[in-house]
């Protein structure tokens, strides 16, 4: 009989099994996806039903590069003794080299089958590219984050070391006017209530919020950041140092 793409996506999602695996036993079942679970149970493929509803809140991130670009990948797990198996970290290692090789690469069969191996969910949680001459990367050693850094000019250690500081500090964008009217406009509702329950004179508000605005921007854009090495600078400024612009950044955590 003829089996849907979303009768197969169905027990997948229920099951964590491939797709190959999911299509012959609903053909196999008639289409039935619980026979069909209780027949890949049988088998031993389907050692839980509903693994797509499991939390995962841990996993680990991974970088791979060649000559001008650079990918990071979040693989997230249910559990930390997953996430500190050495054959996970291999196998999230060769997911993104396989996927920074070929676009194409089936990554979710891919993952399907290494839930399957270790016997949890574990999910695809996000991947990026970067294209550029000079990109530098940096996993902390616990795992769980990590960054990407291109520049226009400088060197890849630059870039790392700018890698590195996202990682500490965690910036939402790239330079402060980046940061959208919308969100601006937000904030402005806590620091006017701020303002208010101080009892500030509402005729010196504007400047007060000038500098509060100015201050937030600053605080969540990578590139006007304080330099965690060397504080008595930007990372602007850093970078300049070195005859770089930060052009692009990506951090991903589990």
């Amino acid at each position: 009989m003829s089996i849907s793409l979303d009768l197969i996506k169905q027990l997948r999602d229920k099951t964590g099994i491939s797709i190959t695996a999911c299509k012959k036993a609903l053909v196999e079942a008639n289409g039935d996806i619980q026979s069909a679970i209780d027949l890949l149970r049988k088998k031993g493929q389907a050692k839980s039903v509903d693994r797509a509803d499991r939390s995962t809140n841990e996993g680990v991130v991974v970088i791979a590069s060649n000559e001008s670009q650079s990918m990071i990948l979040a693989l997230a797990c249910e559990t930390d003794f997953v996430a500190k198996n050495p054959d996970y970290i291999a196998a999230a290692q060769k997911l993104v080299e396989s996927l920074l090789a070929d676009s194409s690469f089936e990554k979710d069969n891919y993952v399907s089958d290494l839930s399957l191996k270790m016997g949890e969910k574990v999910a695809l949680k996000d991947y990026k590219l970067i294209e550029s001459a000079v990109i530098g990367g940096y996993v902390h050693s616990n795992n769980k984050i990590g960054a990407l850094v291109s520049l226009e000019g400088g060197a890849s250690d630059v870039a790392k070391n700018i890698a590195m500081h996202s990682c500490a500090t965690r910036p939402e964008f790239l330079n402060p006017e980046d940061v959208s009217s919308e969100i601006i406009a937000k904030e402005s509702e806590f620091w006017n209530d701020e303002l208010q329950k101080a009892g500030k004179p509402e005729n010196i508000w504007d400047n007060i919020l000038k500098g509060k605005e100015a201050k937030f921007r600053n605080t969540i854009s990578l590139t006007s950041q304080d330099y965690v090495v060397s504080p008595d600078k930007t990372i602007a400024q850093y970078a300049k140092e070195n005859s770089a612009e930060v052009k692009e950044f990506n951090i991903l955590a589990v």
